[in-house]
Order: C-alpha cells, then structure tokens, then sequence
C-alpha cells in the first residue's frame, strides 16, 4: 500500500526514490532531450517542405517540425486549384513538385474514378505544359512525401506545437533553441517560421501586425476598410470587387425582416464598418476547401451537423428569395445556381472555392484566430466546419432553398478516399492571413504595381491583389452587406525583397519568416499564393545556408552572392 500514498508523504522513504529515478526522472529526462541541427524549421507547410528539401540538397542537418500530423499545409489540405497569375514566375523546388504531380498523373493506373482523356483541366489542357496545376490533396501528400523521401538530411516529426509562451532561448538578437509542448528542446544555427499563424516569430519578440493598414501608411488606394463606392479610377482597377461576393440589394439583416429593433441575425455586426480607407485589426475570412465528387462509389453525402441552427443560414434563404423566383439572374459569373467556385480536379473531384454573398467564407468569425491559443484555435476552427457542413447540407436538403439549387448540390458530397479520418473533411483551415512581419522593407500595393520595385528580388509574386470579405454590416439603407472583398489586377510579376522574409538586425538575426512576410495586409493578398510560399521557403533556405558557410547573420549575406545561389537552384527572378 506504500505506493497509493501521496508522494508527498513518501520523500523520506526509500519508494520514493525508486519512483523518481526510476520512473519519473527517465520521463522528464526524455521530455527534456536536446537536439542540434543546422537549420530548424518550424511549419510543414508547403514553404516548410521547400525550405528542408533545399537544406538537405545545399547539405545542411535539417528538422521540419510539424505541429499537426499532416504535411504540407494547404497544398495537401484541399486547396488543388494552384492559385499562380503568371506560371512562368514560377521555378526552383515550387516548379518541380508541379512537375512531380503532372508525372504522377502521366501513369494510366492512377486514374481511378475516370480515363485520363476525360479530365479537361482548370480552364487549359492540362497536359501540354512541362507542370500540372491542378490534384487531388492525397496525390499531393504522396508527392511531398516521395520528395523528401530522397533527401538524407531532412529529419520529420509531426504532432510538436511550440511553447508559445517559454519556448524561446534567444542570447541577444540570436534564437539558440525552441522548445516543444512536449518539453522537447531543438537547437539550431538558423531558425524559420514556415506557419500560416507566425507563432515562432511572434514568440520571438519580432515586430508584426494583424489587420488592414490604413491606405495612407504605405500610399496604397486598395488596403483599409472598403465598404463604399470606389471613385472610377480604382473601379477601373478591379474585378468583380463587391459584386459576386455581396447579397442581392434588399437582404434584411434583422430577426424581423424590416425590423432593426427585432435584433440582428447572427453573423451581421452591429458596428458600422468604418471610414473608406482606414485601417483595423480584422482579417480576410477563412474557410476549408472541399474536396468533392459527384460519383455515387466515391461520394458520402452530405450530413446535418449536430448542434444545427436553422436561423444561421437565414440570410442565405433570404438571398435567394431576394431574387424574386428568377436565381439565374442573380449574377452572371460562374455557375447562377449555387454559391461557390467548382473548380474540377482529377478522378471526378472538385476543389471548392468561396462565391457569392452567403457561401463557404465564415465572415468575421476568425478575428481572435491569430493571437489565440492553441484550445481557442482548435474551437474557432471547429466553428468554422460546423458552419460550412451546415450550409453544404442546407443547400442540399433544405425546403426554403430553390428547387433548382437542391438538386445540384445534392448530386456531391465528400470523398471516401480523401481525409478519411474525418468523414472526407480536411482538418486544414484555409488561413488566408493571420500575423505579418513588420521589417525593414514592407511589400505593398506599390510593388504589385510596379511603382516600387524591390532590388533584393528572392522570388516574384504574380497573382491579383485578392482579399476575401472581411466583415458583414448593415449599411445605411437597412441591408446587409459583406466588405473587404477586392480583386485589383497585376499586369506583370514583380520582385519580392530578401528584407522582407527576415526581421529587423535589432530583434532577431538568425530566423527567417517567408510565410507570414513583412507586406501590407493588400500586398500579401497577391503573395500569400501556395506556389510563392514554396519559392520563399527555398529562397530562404539558400540564403540560410550562405549565412552559415560564411558564419553571418541573416542580414548580412551578400545579395549578389544570395542571387548567384538562387538561379543555380533554377529560383526565376525577373
């Protein structure tokens, strides 16, 4: 019975400490072992799975610790439409993982759902270009997988989230270790934060802010609160801004149609949305992109999700309504019918996209989500799916939605052989921003537009400036209405800094960031594209393994030697 005793009780006996050194010291001295690498790299994302593989190829020890136990972020996660604007911009490690994919889908036994000669692509033919841009999440895991299979120097472990709060052993301006949750502790000469949310460059005391600057900060037109109507320059300027994301003209927002005493229905603020161009601390919506098929063998059917609350889809009813019988004229971009993006990927799937006034983005649910903790994260991300689950069974099932619309969504559901563990739902939260790095060079709507051009150029971004909605209000008319949402064009690729990948020489010296860079919240709306992560994180990893050959902080490497290094590994720079 000695034993059942508190261990208070037991310091001055021998069963004490036999338990300590015996039992409970190997435990805590497992928990504490250090481990040494060169470079360590926090975030299996894809910029984290492209920054190890050019690690490993330049020679460097390296350890990608990914905090779930999935690689490869959204690329994996659902997201198969590569979002690109100019694929030529595109080289290094990012091209040849899209060329790895067109390979993998060259071999007729892979085709299980359908004949290859069937696939029409996403808006090409497919299979005239040296990459493919278009998969599904699972052939993207085999494809990562098989490319850091090659590589001898990659060590992988999954399931590791930092110690947010103590985790970080700096001496000055120089990171020596991170610490796990676990009490694991891994040493390194470099560091890189290859995570959507920025939490090891947050815990590292480097400089960053969440939200939208105000359009006067940087001398940007597209960035602060865009809730009223554009003058015609900027219109001139923008796609779609506001019209295929917005609700019909006349959508009530109260409980009570008509009624502002009646209270509002959820997910409507009752603030007003601000002056035109003025900053805040909110954030473009998040959401998770389905992978869906319509083929009756692979499809599970939609399901209404426990805890389901009718009135939360209220003002999707109210849309269609809106529409006076006649939903074909409710917009003329994509399909009239149903509120998303269908874009068709091998096998008979789909990646899912958000459309239209009431779909797949949770408007203003996601402000917490960068500076929250790990548990709160976890519930705003649980929030998130029962939403959308919701409102993909709603579509199907529900009287108040259109005949018509039923009758299309019904046909889909999630796929038995993607995200199994889950019923076909990716456990991947598309953030599309969360924490961004403030350095020495900020990327902002200028170098998207070619009035300023970075001199230290690591890569090029090439896609629109595109901010989803970001919160939904009641406008002065009564209606509800979605702000934030701008699509603004970019004509050519253009340069991203080295600075902005690495924080100030004052607060850190040996951590590179290339997920959550130093760029206005309407700059990254172009340069947060998966494609881009990847060239960052190789770019990064080139120039972490310069500082270590020549032993010099991360802000002292040559560019011109950091340049010669980049085209030898195929990076495309101008």
């Amino acid at each position: 019975m000695l034993f059942l005793k508190p261990i208070s009780n037991l310091k001055n006996t021998f069963a004490f400490w036999f338990i300590y050194f015996f039992i409970l010291f190997p435990i805590n001295a497992a928990a504490q072992i250090i481990q040494s690498y060169d470079v360590v790299i926090y975030g299996g994302t894809s910029a984290g799975v492209s920054a190890a593989i050019q690690c490993s190829r330049m020679g460097k020890k390296v350890i990608l610790i990914e905090p779930t136990n999935r690689m490869g972020g959204l690329t994996t996660g659902g997201l198969g439409k590569t979002d690109i604007g100019n694929k030529q911009a595109i080289g290094g490690v990012s091209r040849e993982f899209y060329q790895n994919i067109k390979t993998y889908y060259l071999k007729p036994e892979n085709w299980i759902w359908e004949k290859r000669e069937a696939y029409k692509g996403v808006g090409y033919n497919t299979f005239d270009e040296d990459a493919m841009w278009a998969f599904e999440p699972s052939v993207a895991l085999k494809v990562y997988q098989e490319m850091v299979k090659k590589e001898s120097n990659i060590h992988i472990v999954y399931n590791q989230r930092l110690n947010r709060k103590t985790g970080i052993k700096k001496e000055k301006q120089v990171i020596k270790s991170i610490q796990m949750e676990s009490g694991q502790i891994y040493q390194g000469k470099m560091f890189m934060d290859c995570t959507y949310e920025g939490d090891l460059m947050a815990a590292s005391g480097v400089s960053y802010i969440v939200g939208r600057e105000s359009n006067s900060q940087y001398g940007e037109s597209l960035n602060g609160v865009q809730a009223n109507n554009f003058n015609l320059t900027l219109q001139k300027k923008i796609s779609r801004n506001g019209i295929h994301h917005n609700f019909i003209e006349g959508v009530s927002p109260y409980l009570v149609k008509g009624n502002p005493k009646s209270g509002l229905l959820p997910f409507v603020s009752a603030e007003k949305p601000g002056i035109d161009g003025q900053a805040d601390n909110k954030i473009q919506a998040y959401c998770y992109r389905m992978t869906l098929t319509n083929l009756p063998e692979n499809r599970i059917p939609f399901k209404k999700p426990v805890g389901y609350k009718e009135l939360e889809y209220e003002l999707l009813f109210r849309n269609y309504e809106a529409a006076k019988g006649d939903i074909r004229n409710m917009y003329d971009y994509g399909d009239p019918l149903v509120p998303w993006i269908n874009s068709a990927m091998p096998n008979r799937k789909t990646d899912i996209n958000n459309q239209k006034g009431f779909s797949t983005d949770f408007i203003g649910q996601n402000y917490r989500y960068p500076e929250a903790s790990y548990d709160e994260r976890l519930k705003i991300a649980a929030l998130h799916k029962k939403y959308q689950q919701g409102l993909m069974w709603t579509l199907s099932y529900h009287p108040r939605i259109p005949k018509q619309v039923r009758e299309v969504v019904s046909q889909w559901g999630t796929c038995k052989d993607e995200f199994v563990t889950d019923g076909g739902w990716t456990d991947q939260l598309y953030i599309r921003e969360a924490r961004r790095m403030v350095s020495d060079y900020v990327m902002t709507q200028r170098n998207c537009e070619a009035m300023a051009v970075a001199q230290d150029v690591i890569g090029l971004g090439a896609y629109q400036m595109d901010s989803h909605p970001i919160q939904r209000y009641v406008d002065v008319n009564g209606f509800v209405k979605n702000e934030g949402n701008v699509e603004a064009h970019v004509d050519a690729p253009f340069p991203i800094s080295y600075k902005s990948i690495i924080p100030k020489k004052s607060e850190v010296t040996n951590l590179f960031i290339p997920v959550c860079l130093s760029s206005s919240h309407i700059a990254y709306g172009s340069i947060r594209m998966e494609p881009v992560f990847m060239v960052l994180g190789q770019s990064a990893a080139i120039a972490a393994s310069i500082a270590i050959d020549k032993n010099v902080q991360i802000q002292e490497v040559s560019y011109p030697e950091l340049r010669a290094a980049l085209i030898k590994n195929h990076q495309i720079l101008q």
